[in-house]
């Protein structure tokens, strides 16, 4: 009975899963500047995005972008409370979806572009923002003044945090007036991914 229950879960988690990366998969057709990935994060990717989370930094946690929740789950597991989650996201399907799986947070359907206006009334600084936009669809310029307001609603020294397929930093790197590292590449993600970790080295 126990090996029965065991595979009836893995089933309905194996399910679950594939309806994500048919979602994601319409999205991308549909969409595919704003989706940017064809599946969602892995495991493996999400985990090493929420292990530059301090859960015992207050305040809320922002995600941008955080399509079907695998990094968003990743977080919950690292040791944030969901209800410090705020997650914003521009597909309204995938709106719909979070604040299912995820009723305790705060879901935002807006842009992740224009942080002031849309997370406005925020109301405390941030103890991280976590990134999965698709930043290589933007100008350098608006790739910088989205890290630059996002620096602005956090604590001093806290992290922004975004992954990329490229082997090159996300924001661009010369003259900058931030701190940048680079975790290993994420071998089982597919496709293979790095983690980068920006924070103000101005405060």
């Amino acid at each position: 009975m126990r090996r029965s229950g065991q595979r009836f879960v893995k089933r309905i988690a194996a399910e679950a899963q594939l309806e994500d990366e048919a979602r994601f998969l319409k999205s991308w057709f549909d969409k595919p500047l704003v989706t940017g990935a064809v599946y969602p994060s892995g495991k493996a990717l999400a985990r090493m995005m929420a292990r530059y989370v301090d859960p015992d930094v207050s305040g809320p946690v922002i995600e941008l972008g955080p399509g079907t929740g695998p990094v968003t789950e990743a977080l919950i597991t690292r040791g944030i409370a969901e209800e410090r989650l705020v997650l914003v996201e521009f597909n309204p399907d995938f709106c719909r979806l979070l604040r299912k799986r995820f009723p305790k947070a705060r879901v935002i359907e807006g842009d992740a572009y224009d942080l002031g206006t849309t997370l406005a009334a925020l109301g405390e600084p941030a103890a991280a923002v976590v990134s999965s936009l698709p930043l290589f669809t933007k100008p350098e310029a608006q790739r910088l003044g989205l890290l630059q307001e996002a620096f602005g609603m956090m604590h001093a020294g806290c992290p922004f945090i975004q992954f990329t397929y490229a082997t090159v930093s996300p924001m661009p790197l010369k003259g900058r007036d931030f701190e940048a590292e680079v975790s290993p590449r994420v071998w089982l993600n597919l496709p293979p991914a790095r983690v980068w970790v920006y924070r103000d080295s101005r405060k």
